[in-house]
């Protein structure tokens, strides 16, 4: 079983997202994002950056990139895929899952760790967390303010498919830790069919003790039982 982390021009974290899988037993290879298909993988992550300079607006451009055909064939097919951060935004802008990033409510660059509170385990998000779990995890992004239509919003919430939201370290969700103004505090959504997610805060810059926090590994590990799940159905 093999991940596919994409590579844009201006993707910075492809490396550290790379190196955090394979230390929890995956197989991660890099594909340039200029590449028709991703080389047999078996699942995909779409990582951090500013994937073409964000010009325009983050993911505009990514999002017609040759690779993201083979990757909507590959969330059509229900196999995992993963946006963190700029990869986020990314899926987003490509239709794999609703909503849009915006500038950030205080229109400032957010460079620190934050706490997000676990709303749901029915995505390869949270699969192997528990709902109410509060993970403290670092968020890097001046584009990270979730926003969608209210009918889209009630979807999200009748459907489970809001998967983090920002807290307090207690896992209180309020407008304080709300650190980017998003929309009804969401940090992580999924698809309708759970295959497809994506969360704003980094897990794999929390995924060994010598980084500060392991809080990420949660969200890794449950990418890669999905990942096996889906290789025997």
């Amino acid at each position: 079983m093999k991940v596919a982390v994409v590579v844009f021009p201006g993707t910075n974290c492809e490396q550290d997202v790379v190196h955090a899988l394979r230390a929890l037993g995956g197989t991660a290879e890099l594909v340039w994002h200029g590449d028709a298909d991703l080389a047999g993988a078996d699942g995909v992550v779409l990582p951090g950056g500013f994937a073409h300079g964000d010009y325009l607006r983050t993911g505009a451009i990514a999002r017609f990139s040759p690779v993201m055909t083979a990757v909507d064939r590959l969330a059509a097919a229900g196999r995992p895929v993963l946006g963190i951060c700029n990869g986020f935004q990314v899926l987003c802008e490509a239709g794999l899952l609703p909503g849009a990033l915006v500038a950030n409510r205080d229109l400032r660059f957010i460079c620190r760790p934050v706490h997000v509170r676990v709303e749901s385990t029915a995505s390869i998000l949270t699969a192997a967390a528990t709902v109410g779990d509060v993970l403290r995890l670092p968020l890097n992004s001046y584009e990270g303010n979730y926003t969608a239509s209210a009918a889209m919003l009630g979807e999200l919430a009748a459907t489970d498919r809001v998967v983090l939201r920002y807290c307090d370290p207690c896992g209180a969700v309020t407008e304080e830790a709300n650190v980017n103004g998003s929309l009804d505090a969401i940090a992580g959504v999924a698809n309708a069919a759970g295959n497809v997610a994506g969360l704003m805060p980094h897990p794999e810059r929390a995924s060994d003790e010598i980084l500060g926090s392991t809080d990420g590994v949660v969200v890794l590990e449950s990418f890669l039982i999905a990942l096996r799940l889906a290789a025997v159905r």
